[in-house]
């Protein structure tokens, strides 16, 4: 038997690093198990990946393109822009319902200095799965839209990652998100201006239903 290529060791050593991070997490990744599980040695791991958060990240990657960037119908006749982007957003975040533990594992590895990699990787594979939902759109709405949703979806890992949120309340958040965002808010803020105005000052101070679905975000 000849000598194993680097891109079957390569192969190998994601393989054992996806099969960790999906039973242990994060934490398990330790080169030296790795390696041991790998059948490689230390060195041939440092070879390939310089340190453990590329190993990390490669395996994450891996992991996404097989559960998370598959294909995607096209948009059916008459899709709304909000029912595409529900849809789009629902194909991307389903998989990491299924698999809490990787959802934690990304959010770490985005943390550190594999971020922007992390975030290109998400943004080559979600472009083209979104292009037809959200072709004819202006690209300044598409733009704002697009800012709101990122950081709401960052904000919302980074709380189900320190576990003040469980990753099944993700989703529907999202989603109401998506759709105000589509919506014509115009009434309920015309609605919200008179009510106030109706009241006094002494009374307009904020009531605890007012605050109770700030709390619910922030905490």
């Amino acid at each position: 038997m000849g000598k194993e290529t680097e891109e079957a060791a390569r192969a190998r050593i994601i393989d054992t690093v996806r099969a960790l991070l999906e039973s242990d997490g994060y934490d398990a990744v330790q080169l030296r198990e790795v390696a041991r599980r790998a059948r490689v040695s230390l060195t041939t791991i440092y070879k390939i990946f310089p340190t453990r958060d590329e190993l990390i990240v490669s395996a994450l990657e891996a992991w996404m393109e097989h559960h998370t960037y598959v294909p995607m119908e096209t948009p059916p006749p008459g899709e709304t822009l909000r029912d595409g982007l529900i849809r789009v957003t629902q194909h991307v975040f389903e998989p990491w319902e299924r698999h809490p533990i990787m959802l934690e594992a990304y959010h770490r590895a985005r943390t550190g200095p594999a971020a922007v990699r992390l975030d290109n990787h998400g943004l080559d594979a979600v472009l083209p799965i979104a292009a037809a939902v959200l072709a004819g759109a202006d690209p300044q709405y598409l733009e704002d839209i697009a800012a709101v949703l990122s950081n709401m979806t960052f904000s919302l890992l980074g709380q189900c990652a320190d576990g003040t949120m469980r990753v099944a309340q993700v989703l529907p958040i999202l989603e109401r998100a998506i759709i105000r965002l589509t919506a014509n808010n115009e009434p309920d803020a015309t609605q919200a201006l008179e009510r106030r105005e109706s009241r006094t000052a002494a009374t307009a101070e904020l009531r605890p239903e007012i605050a109770a679905p700030f709390r619910r975000i922030t905490n």
